[in-house]
């Protein structure tokens, strides 16, 4: 087959992307289960989650230098086998280590993906990388938001972690089937003819490594908070629907918004550019946060809207501005990215749960430790949205220069 279909492999990347989301939609569901079946305690519970976040990072690094050799087809279908090993060996888990090894594959699985999307997404759309990037990574949040109701409703009617498990083969065995013997492109950086060692320069540019110092904030802001919803306000919502119910309800609410606002990302990255986006995102993650700071039942989801606004920018526009203003770094600047901000999300947990555990102490309460702890997030989006002003100002005054 000599023709790239651009829209099959745009697309079956979306489903892979899916596949990645499905698994963290899912598996914060799994943990009770796997306590109570395996008798696991809470510190090998985090051990087992912990290899998805560093499996991630490991896939990023080992693959990242090497799409541009391997090729982008091949790391997909490692990122095909890993799934299908890693959710295999899930369902029949009988303990700590088959658990910790199969979310290990799992999570090599999900850094491949996105160590060979990422690429595949700029090579097939060049002239237009930040809002199909926006686009392409519409499919995270779309996909916690399926995962995260598949595990209410399965749990809802009685059906166990394995099953659910099962669930996820499907759409990866239609990814793996689409991918088959489908022609590639070859990355931005081959196809410029670039050499590695350009390659290299770039990623030690000014530019990308301030955007890579970023990327540490906009991922903690959005993945570390993202994790501690359901913990921080449990206790503020279940009295609408539930004990535990409202929590999973507004990661759900907000990964719904992050989707839609990546969905309709196109026309704002070209009215506002790329860093103009993400100073926005800044500034509308910082208010966000602070209006869920001192907001409660319903209210909580208006406010949680604005914050999905914000943080819902962050990754896509992070890699695109990578890629538009520094295209040389190619698939190993898009990894070093992606990487950098998985260990941004991974360092926010613990930091995020100690606050929390201080706050608790402090007040007694957990709604107002809660409310105590975002309030500590929000001097990551300050410096953020002077960080990005700084970026804005600088860029636009290059711009009427060269006018």
């Amino acid at each position: 087959m000599n023709k790239i279909r651009t829209s099959l492999l745009f697309n079956t990347s979306c489903l892979a992307l899916v596949v990645t989301a499905l698994s963290f939609g899912t598996r914060g569901g799994f943990i009770t289960p796997w306590m109570e079946e395996f008798n696991l305690a809470g510190a090998e519970v985090g051990w087992i989650v912990g290899t998805a976040f560093w499996g991630f990072t490991l896939a990023m690094v080992i693959f990242g230098p090497l799409v541009d050799i391997l090729g982008i087809g091949k790391v997909m279908a490692i990122a095909f086998a890993c799934h299908i090993i890693g959710l295999t060996w899930t369902i029949f888990a009988q303990g700590f280590w088959s658990l910790f090894f199969s979310t290990m594959f799992i999570g090599i699985a999900n850094g491949s993906v996105e160590a060979a999307a990422n690429p595949l997404v700029t090579a097939l759309y060049p002239n237009n990388k930040t809002a199909k990037l926006n686009r392409f990574h519409m499919w995270f949040p779309a996909g916690i938001v399926i995962g995260g109701l598949i595990v209410f409703f399965l749990n809802e009617i009685g059906i166990g972690w394995r099953i659910q498990t099962a669930v996820m083969l499907l759409p990866t065995l239609v990814y793996g089937f689409l991918f088959f013997r489908q022609k590639f492109p070859k990355t931005e950086r081959v196809t410029a003819g670039a050499s590695y060692k350009d390659m290299l320069k770039a990623c030690v540019s000014p530019l990308f490594l301030f955007m890579a110092f970023c990327m540490l904030f906009t991922a903690a802001t959005e993945l570390g908070t993202n994790q501690w919803i359901a913990a921080l306000f449990n206790d503020s919502v279940s009295n609408l629907f539930g004990e535990g119910i409202g929590a999973i309800l507004i990661l759900v609410w907000i990964s719904a918004i992050m989707a839609l606002a990546r969905l309709v990302a196109g026309p704002v990255v070209h009215r506002l550019s790329g860093i103009g986006v993400l100073l926005f995102s800044a500034v509308f993650s910082g208010i966000g946060l602070y209006l869920m700071s001192i907001s409660s039942g319903a209210v909580l989801f208006a406010s949680a809207t604005v914050f999905a606004l914000g943080i819902g920018f962050f990754w896509p526009n992070m890699l695109g501005v990578v890629a538009e203003k520094v295209p040389t770094s190619g698939a190993l600047g898009l990894a070093i990215m992606g990487g950098i901000g998985f260990l941004g999300g991974a360092i926010a947990q613990p930091v995020l749960g100690k606050i929390y555990d201080v706050q608790t102490t402090k007040f007694g309460d957990d709604l107002l430790a809660g409310a105590a702890t975002l309030q500590y997030v929000i001097i990551l989006t300050a410096f953020l949205s002077l960080a990005f002003l700084y970026l804005f100002l600088k860029h636009r005054k290059q711009k009427v220069a060269e006018a």
